[in-house]
């Protein structure tokens, strides 16, 4: 018999999602149990944004999410914000740009602290993924980083597919090839494309991304400007055909 709120989170209850989050965050006596109770799910695709600080990824995941909404889909967010020098807490900046999502009840957020990781996520990053791939009804489970720059690569590791944002000040094609988050995008997104040489840029992450083609999968460069939702459609294409080129391996 699973203890109560385990047995909440399997049937949808976000309470008992958030607290079971909570016991994990926290390593409460326990925790380690509630873990190993936790059945397997396939059916939640996770996709991690990442990118450099201003790249606008919240603003990006904020109108992925309406889209999806008005598909029909559940969304989770898990997104990890930096940590206060003083309690070590979320500075919860993420949710301030999400805020019209909070109430909707096909979407749960959670802000976690990094805590001083370096890679860009928290330390219980894949245990709350679980958690929230085992509660019950979520299409997407989305992980935007905290944006630390190129050594934000350990997403890569959780989601089934890593979306890179970047924009068109980001460099020539050489920089764009030494930095490390260039080597784990399945899909670019080169976003404030409305601005000055966003066009060179895109198709010069074309050309990098051609030259990485890997197995049947060729990463795609798509231009968006999400404060006016241009490029949104283009974006949930390719995530849904990244799924199914992964689930056809």
């Amino acid at each position: 018999m699973y203890p109560p709120h385990l047995s909440g989170l399997l049937n949808g209850n976000i309470k008992s999602l958030a607290r079971c989050i909570s016991l994990v965050e926290n390593e409460a006596p326990g925790y380690e149990a509630l873990l190993e109770q936790l059945p397997a799910n396939s059916h939640t695709k996770v996709v991690g944004i990442t990118g450099p600080p201003g790249a606008g990824k919240s603003t990006l995941v904020n109108v992925l999410i309406t889209q999806l909404l008005e598909q029909g889909k559940s969304v989770a967010i898990i997104a990890v914000d930096p940590s206060s020098p003083f309690n070590f807490g979320a500075l919860l900046g993420d949710r301030i740009r999400m805020s019209q999502h909070f109430n909707h009840p096909r979407v749960f957020i959670r802000s976690m602290a990094s805590r001083g990781a370096l890679g860009g996520l928290s330390p219980k990053i894949i245990e709350v993924s679980d958690l929230i791939k085992a509660a019950a009804g979520f299409d997407y489970l989305f992980i935007e980083t905290v944006g630390v720059g190129q050594s934000e690569v350990e997403v890569a590791g959780v989601a089934d597919t890593t979306v890179v944002v970047v924009v068109p000040e980001a460099g020539d094609e050489i920089q764009t090839m030494k930095a490390g988050l260039m080597e784990i995008a399945d899909i670019f997104i080169v976003n404030k494309a409305d601005r000055d040489n966003a066009d060179a840029f895109a198709k010069n992450l074309r050309l990098l991304a051609h030259s990485r083609q890997q197995g049947h999968w060729e990463i795609p460069v798509i231009k968006s400007v999400a404060t006016q939702q241009a490029g949104i459609h283009e974006i949930t294409a390719a995530i849904e055909m990244h799924h199914k080129a992964v689930s056809n391996r």
